[in-house]
């Protein structure tokens, strides 16, 4: 039988398996529109997985499905929010919604929640104002975070306490933001708050000081364990390129 008759009952078949397994979006237009490769990556990150049970081929079928439907779990969450209006259900979409870029949508859901009697959380407070960061309003995020430290003073974030800084930077009050910087730096997991830090130093003209920071993250670095400067190496770049000017 020709090799290309072969193929296409292949592709045949795996597409009417993706069909009856509720798979056919979109592994159904993969396989067909890409001949051989695509029955290939069906059978690699679909199937196999389900056959051997393997931990390593269910991450690789997680990162391989985001990546070609990247909002295949917002849909997902949003059915079960339809299902079943929860604050767990809400707050799971809220969260995917900040990661796909719809702000405006993760700040409704966020208020929503927030006026529940049950979700007077800090922790929704914060994702309201990481949504609004996100729409490019830092004054709401600024005054929303506010009104956190107020309402719960006893709570701690240092992801909190790093937006409030950018916050107020983007907000156009740099001595504020400086302060909460330097605050922020002392205790925030990475190297971010000390890179961004240095980056508001130096556009502040504080030339000298801004060279201090980057040049003790870089030192501080290279003594750190490889998967530690994988993890931050977008920072490195940043403080690399600072002090090269």
């Amino acid at each position: 039988m020709p090799f290309g008759i072969v193929l296409l009952l292949i592709n045949v078949g795996l597409i009417v398996h993706a069909a009856k397994t509720g798979r056919f979006w979109p592994w159904g237009y993969i396989i067909l529109f890409i001949p051989g490769f695509g029955a290939l990556a069906y059978v690699l990150v679909e199937l196999s997985p389900e056959w051997f049970g393997s931990v390593q081929g269910q991450k690789a079928r997680r990162h391989v499905v985001n990546t070609l439907d990247p909002s295949k779990r917002y849909r997902a969450l949003t059915e079960q929010l339809e299902v079943a209006d929860t604050i767990a259900n809400r707050a799971a979409l809220a969260e995917e919604c900040l990661e796909l870029g719809k702000f405006t949508e993760a700040e409704y859901h966020y208020e929503h929640i927030l006026a529940l009697p049950m979700g007077d959380d800090p922790i929704y407070a914060l994702g309201r104002a990481r949504a609004q960061f996100g729409r490019s309003h830092p004054q709401e995020a600024v005054a929303t975070l506010d009104d956190l430290r107020k309402r719960w003073p006893d709570y701690q974030s240092a992801e909190a306490h790093l937006l409030y800084a950018r916050a107020l930077e983007e907000s156009g009050r740099t001595d504020d933001a400086l302060y909460e910087y330097q605050a922020v730096a002392n205790y925030y997991p990475g190297a971010e708050a000390r890179v961004r830090y240095g980056l508001l130093l130096d556009k502040a003209g504080r030339q000298n000081e801004a060279k201090a920071v980057f040049t003790e993250v870089l030192t501080q670095l290279k003594r750190a364990p490889k998967y530690v400067r994988r993890l931050q190496a977008e920072w490195i770049a940043l403080a690399e390129k600072a002090l090269r000017g």
